[in-house]
């Protein structure tokens, strides 16, 4: 079997980790501007991603007016429109539930991707994908908790954004098969902060108002390019089915945010729920993995065979 060259996978894994840090002081950073100064999620939405792009300006000059070139515009704009829906989802959530439920029930997500692949990509869903799915699935039920008192709407808003995050994830995967990576990118920065804005807009855009506010605002925007950066350069330095596990400690990294910032304790039922997530997500993850494994074994003895 020939293996992948110039393989790093310590060093993607410490980026791995070092995304979902970045990933947490985002949250953090968003429920800092919404909670404590009361902005509204719609304006740190757009905010957060205005500043993301003009951190990412120097980098999208680098690459130039060829990465702009795309026969994709409808694709391109329905990843917009998912992507619009899930990161206004996803500040909404934010504004109005603890970091630690928001992270355990986005993290459904990969489930979602399942889903969406079966239905507009046509990929099979095995038996095992099936009951990963549902046992995910059933994890976000005990986190939700719709039958207790203390269910809330709000609650909805992070499982509802990992639904169109993944829609974000399948219409990614199928603009992959004609366009870079980097036209990809390109096209989400550019394209993502003025709809937000003309959002914001509608609802009266919210303008820092003093140094702390700016401070929140340039956090979130800053992180957040930090957090993608560290997580392609990871996927581009191991197997995917390797550095997956490291994905899931971010669950860990909120948790601690949101009590070093805001005193949030996740109760005793949250763990039972996040690990039934978590063990089906890493489940699905070796399960592709084996996959991909026996399929390049198969590949590698029908090449000596025609050899």
């Amino acid at each position: 079997m020939t293996l992948p060259q110039k393989q790093h996978p310590i060093y993607a894994a410490v980026l791995m980790v070092l995304a979902g840090s970045c990933f947490a002081a985002v949250n953090v950073s968003i429920q800092s501007a919404t909670m404590t100064f009361s902005m509204p999620s719609v304006s740190v939405v757009f905010w957060q991603y205005a500043t993301a792009l003009l951190f990412a300006v120097p980098w999208i000059i680098r690459q130039g007016s060829k990465k702009l070139r795309t026969r994709n515009w409808r694709l391109h704009c329905l990843r917009i429109c998912f992507a619009v829906v899930g990161v206004q989802l996803w500040g909404a959530g934010l504004a109005q539930v603890p970091i630690w439920q928001a992270i355990a029930l986005v993290m459904t997500s990969p489930f979602f991707v399942i889903i969406g692949a079966k239905l507009f990509l046509g990929e099979r869903v095995g038996l095992p994908r099936a009951l990963a799915t549902l046992t995910g699935f059933a994890g976000a039920m005990i986190i939700l908790e719709p039958w207790s008192d203390k269910f809330v709407m709000a609650t909805l808003y992070p499982i509802s954004a990992a639904a169109f995050w993944a829609g974000v994830s399948v219409i990614t995967k199928r603009l992959t098969a004609s366009e870079s990576n980097d036209t990809i990118t390109v096209y989400m920065l550019l394209l993502l902060t003025p709809v937000n804005l003309a959002l914001a807009l509608g609802e009266g855009l919210a303008l820092p108002s003093n140094g702390a506010e700016i401070a929140v605002i340039a956090a979130t925007g800053l992180f957040t390019v930090a957090a993608n950066y560290f997580l392609t350069v990871a996927y581009s330095k191991a197997d995917a089915t390797y550095i997956q596990p490291f994905d899931h400690l971010k669950l860990i990294m909120n948790v601690i945010g949101g009590w070093l910032v805001f005193s949030y304790a996740p109760p005793g039922f949250f763990w039972g729920g996040a690990i039934i997530i978590v063990g089906a997500s890493l489940y699905v993850v070796h399960n592709e993995g084996h996959e991909s494994l026996l399929g390049e074994a198969l590949d590698d003895e029908l090449e000596r065979a025609l050899d």
